[in-house]
């Protein structure tokens, strides 16, 4: 029987009203600081030095001295552009009086948690798991058992919605857990892991689409 259902935030419940080149872009502006790099250049540095706490360590690989002062513009930007899916905020409360819900998330905790205070979503879920202090980002393993062990439910009994067919399906998959993959124009190619799909634009058929394809009123935990 379907226990738990977890969801990745951004791009998944969560997206922004302008591109990240653009927010990095007015960030850079907001703070003063003159940047001479590009998005390519940033997300190798995201990989590197990606904060516990803070996209700190990341912009300290960029600018340096400055980097204080950029990391704070940036998540104000991306902050004020952040708007919840249509139809997310009445799905997780539809899902949360029918199984345990839990939110992993990619990305600095400090960063991550503004995010959800900002959707006013700080108590939504039944466990929050935000990678960067786990130093375990997704496709880790780690990542997914941190997250079904703060549920107190097995991998197999947990359904995980992502839009990433790498770190949210495959990770997913590969820790046991069933993944359903969020689609949406322009969006990343189906990975053959997910056993289902949910369309962005119709984040409600999800209720219909997890009790059809999982909980069949068997326990067998």
């Amino acid at each position: 029987m379907l226990h738990a259902v977890v969801f990745d935030l951004d791009d998944t419940l969560a997206v922004t009203d302008r591109d990240r080149e653009t927010l990095l872009s007015a960030a850079a502006d907001r703070a003063g600081v003159s940047i001479s790099f590009d998005r390519e250049a940033y997300l190798e540095a995201h990989r590197e030095h990606s904060g516990r706490r803070t996209r700190q360590p990341v912009f300290e690989a960029l600018v340096d001295t400055e980097a204080a002062e950029l990391t704070a513009a940036y998540r104000e930007a991306i902050g004020e552009a952040l708007t919840p899916v249509e139809g997310a905020g009445a799905l997780l409360s539809t899902l949360r009086t029918r199984y345990r819900l839990g939110l992993l998330t990619d990305g600095p905790d400090e960063t991550q948690r503004d995010k959800l205070r900002r959707l006013g979503w700080t108590e939504t879920f039944d466990a929050t798991v935000v990678t960067g202090p786990l130093g375990a980002p997704k496709p880790d393993r780690r990542a997914f058992e941190a997250i079904t062990d703060a549920l107190g439910v097995a991998p197999h009994q947990s359904v995980y919605v992502g839009d990433d067919p790498e770190r949210d399906i495959a990770g997913a998959a590969a820790a046991g857990l069933r993944p359903v993959q969020v689609c949406y124009a322009g969006g990343p190619e189906l990975h053959p892991d997910a056993v289902a799909t949910v369309d962005r634009n119709d984040l409600a058929s999800l209720v219909g689409r997890v009790e059809s394809l999982f909980d069949d009123g068997s326990d067998d935990a």
